[in-house]
């Protein structure tokens, strides 16, 4: 295969917001190159709708402790508190350098950026709701995401667009560079770097049900976890409330920020009973299994009985317009349902890995409970500093990117001007050629749709927002299964132009090797906390879990692969555990 060679300081994998972010930085102190799987501005940040949150006291009276103790809270306290008082205290700057790039936040009447309501951000340590949410309409990650590749391409950052990497180099333990694969030709890439920022994002598409896009497919963690590097709190995927009821296409929180109504069979508020002080303005955990409860319990919606309703039908129609567009679009589109005048099927569906590769506040990846990788960093939702610990709250992912990202590109631009370029291990794209090659060529007889397909189904009835013992050991036993088959998968394209059935044969084994993950994480885990819900042992257990799970990947003598877990303590600095009540 035709292999080119590239030399840069600092390499950035990942062209969404944490990449974007971190690219800006670096590019400015040493000479950057970022690779991105889809153009900049396809990257899944321009999903996020409903805002970015920073204690500005714009609109009501608020601080950045607040801010700190409900992303702890919400978090069901696995949040590293240092990590939490670091994004909080830096939000407020976040938010006003992306205003002095020029994103078009909502305005108040006197001009100032305006902030609405989301879910588990409050006053006085939980006294009462408060607006903490910066926002462009319900467009907010779509803006970020334009106005910071404008300041890209400003700042003449070098992109390699439609580039997937496939492998991590690493040097006597230092990260040394990337392989990547180029779509439009086939060419395979080898990236030579002083420091390497991972920014690819999650890994939603492990479940069938999801808000995430085809592309979400978990590459970075992958790649890490391949390398033998541990991975953190895998067992917390975050089910978010409103997807559209059987598409899992998202519904931005905003819609219940701008009082949006969660409804049963009965037309009952029924978040009254679950969260009395919130209400529909609680936790997404606890949001979820309320509405998942009540169709368990025979008030679910419809024909089936399978969804709740969102209704927005008391809500002005030029409030629904100015604040709602897009939210109140998808209704019309996908499910043919007028949000002025009758309310949105709606159900859980899987959004957010809190975990990922593990990573300290300088965004360094670690490859032990303290050591770190020198050379490699991380940042976004592919890492986990643990700002979110077991649930994210609303709006911090796009706090996380730009804290985390602005970070991770400072540290590996400065680590980068005093680091040594490394020589290449010997045959660095033998790996990744090797990959491409037997999927091209092989002959088997499983085909990626149908693997994919079961793994997602499993992974729908078995580790969604409830799991036990019993479906949990069901859903490793169906993984067992589809890694045997997919030795056996083949691709029908045998070309190398844009063939995109080989890159999805490559990405079905990143998921299942996650999904591996996540399930094994989770039957060790025998307690309930934030997005991992066991009905068998359905309270929070401090005394043996509050810890964060870190699982490496074990290659025996003979070949065969096992996951070891091992444990490390959540950082506590001024709140300790309590009742989680809203």
């Amino acid at each position: 295969m035709d292999i080119e060679f590239h030399s840069y300081d600092v390499l950035i994998v990942g062209a969404g917001g944490a990449g974007m972010r971190a690219a800006l930085e670096s590019s400015s102190r040493a000479r950057t190159a970022v690779l991105t799987k889809l153009f900049p501005t396809r990257s899944h940040t321009g999903a996020a709708q409903g805002g970015m949150c920073a204690a500005l006291a714009n609109v009501e009276d608020d601080n950045w402790e607040w801010h700190t103790f409900d992303t702890v809270k919400g978090g069901d306290y696995l949040v590293d508190q240092d990590a939490a008082e670091v994004m909080c205290k830096e939000a407020i700057d976040a938010v006003l350098d992306l205003e002095k790039m020029g994103l078009p936040f909502n305005r108040t009447p006197e001009g100032r950026i305006d902030q609405r309501r989301f879910g588990g951000h409050t006053r006085q340590h939980g006294e009462a709701p408060v607006r903490r949410s910066c926002f462009a309409a319900d467009r907010t990650g779509h803006m970020i995401l334009q106005t910071l590749y404008q300041q890209c391409v400003k700042q003449d950052v070098d992109f390699f667009n439609e580039f997937y990497v496939f492998d991590l180099l690493l040097t006597a333990g230092r990260a040394s560079g990337v392989v990547a694969y180029e779509l439009a030709t086939g060419g395979i890439h080898v990236f030579s770097g002083k420091a390497v920022v991972l920014a690819t994002g999650g890994f939603g598409k492990v479940f069938r049900t999801t808000s995430n896009a085809h592309t979400l497919t978990g590459d970075g963690m992958g790649i890490v976890w391949r390398k033998g590097l541990p991975l953190e709190d895998m067992e917390f995927f975050q089910f978010h409330p409103t997807g559209l009821a059987g598409l899992g296409v998202l519904l931005s929180e905003a819609a219940r920020g701008e009082g949006g109504i969660l409804r049963n069979k009965d037309g009952e508020r029924f978040m009254e009973r679950y969260a009395p002080t919130i209400k529909d303005l609680a936790p997404r955990d606890m949001v979820a299994r309320a509405m998942a409860n009540e169709v368990r319990e025979g008030r679910g919606c419809g024909p089936e009985g399978v969804y709740v309703m969102l209704d927005l039908t008391h809500l002005p129609k030029e409030q629904i317009d100015a604040k709602l567009p897009d939210i109140t679009e998808f209704a019309r589109t996908y499910l043919g349902v007028e949000p002025y005048d009758e309310p949105i099927p709606v159900f859980p569906t899987a959004h957010y890995a809190m975990g990922g590769v593990p990573t300290n506040i300088a965004a360094e990846a670690l490859s032990s409970n303290e050591d770190i990788v020198p050379g490699l960093y991380a940042a976004g939702e592919v890492a986990c500093v643990s700002v979110h610990g077991a649930n994210r709250l609303g709006t911090n992912s796009l706090l996380d990117i730009n804290v985390f990202g602005k970070r991770a590109g400072i540290n590996a631009a400065i680590y980068a001007r005093s680091a040594p370029q490394l020589d290449l291990p010997e045959n660095a794209a033998a790996f990744v050629v090797h990959l491409i090659e037997s999927m091209r060529d092989g002959a088997g007889s499983e085909r990626v749709a149908a693997i994919r397909g079961e793994l997602q189904a499993t992974m729908d009835l078995n580790a969604q927002v409830y799991r036990t013992e019993g479906s949990l050991k069901q859903a490793l036993s169906d993984i067992e299964g589809l890694k045997t088959r997919y030795r056996n998968v083949s691709v029908q394209d045998k070309g190398k132009r844009f063939n995109t059935d080989l890159l999805e044969a490559v990405e079905l084994g990143f998921l299942i090797e996650l999904a591996e993950v996540l399930v094994v994480s989770a039957l060790a885990r025998n307690e309930s906390r934030g997005g991992h819900f066991r009905e068998d042992y359905a309270t929070r257990d401090d005394v043996n879990f509050m810890r964060h799970t870190m699982a490496y990947r074990q290659v025996g003598d003979d070949g065969s692969e096992s996951i070891r877990l091992d444990y490390k303590p959540v950082v506590q600095t001024r709140y300790r555990p309590m009742e989680r009540k809203y």
